[in-house]
């Protein structure tokens, strides 16, 4: 079988795997949106390969804040359309644009065709895009909030760990965002799989095919894929590679407020990944909250009310 398809499949079944929890965790009776917002679908912020990345765009219908959030649309980092469902779920868009935000719901791709690097240049690419088109929307550029859940989370805090300082070479490629909130964001994928090893170890019910998964998923995420894909790298290079994508170990001065949601009975992404980050953070001099969900699973059915306390800090972080 090639290496690619054999990296898709693997990914693919692990992904079912720790997406499954989700759409069942979030009451359906909150779907309600009401007409807080309009939406424009399918807004293309880059192209590369010949594929095209898109973004959907949630405009308040009521008055405007002339703010803005970035909102990572990725589940177990596979960015499909159904994963913006998950979001309509947990009521983002509609707190948001209540409040007067502009949401710009980014799909930064999926695991089974780039890895983590690679993701985050995308989501890099659609900050620069909304910034370059700030006029239009009536939002400020540099007053930009970013968010994300789970995977989308990592990839938030990843994007934001990443971004060049404002006296560098680099500040010219703006991608600096002014505050991020997350929900239970995998952020050091090193203790993450560690931790995942020792619950394969301690359940008897995790196969040969659930550990090889989440191998291929782990690994998928941190090499390049000019590398041959490969579960026997040498241990050093594993840890190498999956440093480049663990937000906890990124960590500078300088970078904006953090506020992360997490429940304490999370059973794909444990509490103690969002615990890292804080203490990461802290050590840097980096102001970060952590609210802890008691008996929160991932995600939990009444995640609007956190919605709403995060749209509110918000509010405070970016005027």
């Amino acid at each position: 079988m090639p290496v690619v398809q054999q990296r898709e499949f693997s990914v693919n079944r692990l992904q079912m795997l720790l997406c499954g929890l989700v759409l069942c965790a979030v009451c359906p009776s909150v779907y309600g949106q009401g007409a807080t917002f309009s939406q424009q679908e399918n807004v293309v912020y880059m192209e590369a390969d010949g594929v095209a990345f898109v973004m959907d765009i949630f405009t308040p219908t009521g008055p405007k804040n002339g703010l803005a959030i970035v909102d990572v649309i990725s589940g177990a980092w596979s960015s499909d359309r159904s994963k913006i469902q998950q979001h309509m779920l947990a009521q983002t868009f509609r707190v948001c644009c209540a409040k007067g935000f502009t949401v710009f719901a980014i799909r930064p791709g999926s695991v089974s065709k780039f890895n983590g690097i690679e993701m985050r240049d995308h989501l890099n690419a659609g900050i620069i895009w909304v910034k370059k088109h700030s006029k239009e929307y009536g939002i400020d550029p540099d007053r930009l909030g970013l968010m994300g859940a789970s995977a989308g989370g990592h990839l938030a805090l990843l994007t934001a760990v990443s971004a060049p300082d404002a006296d560098s070479a680099d500040a010219k490629i703006n991608t600096r965002v002014k505050a991020v909130g997350v929900f239970f964001p995998p952020t050091n994928l090193i203790s993450f799989d560690n931790l995942l090893k020792q619950k394969e170890e301690k359940s008897s019910e995790t196969n040969e095919k659930e550990k090889r998964d989440r191998r291929v998923l782990l690994q998928a995420l941190s090499q390049p894929r000019n590398l041959t894909f490969d579960l026997g790298l040498p241990e050093e290079k594993k840890l190498e590679l999956l440093t480049q994508v663990s937000p906890a170990l990124l960590v500078k001065k300088g970078l904006p407020p953090v506020l992360i949601f997490h429940g304490d009975a999370d059973p794909l992404v444990p509490l103690s990944q969002s615990e890292e980050m804080v203490e990461a953070l802290k050590k840097v001099e980096v102001p970060v909250e952590l609210i802890i969900k008691k008996g929160g699973a991932h995600p939990w059915p009444t995640i609007f009310e956190e919605m709403a306390q995060l749209a509110d800090w918000f509010d405070m972080q970016l005027k």
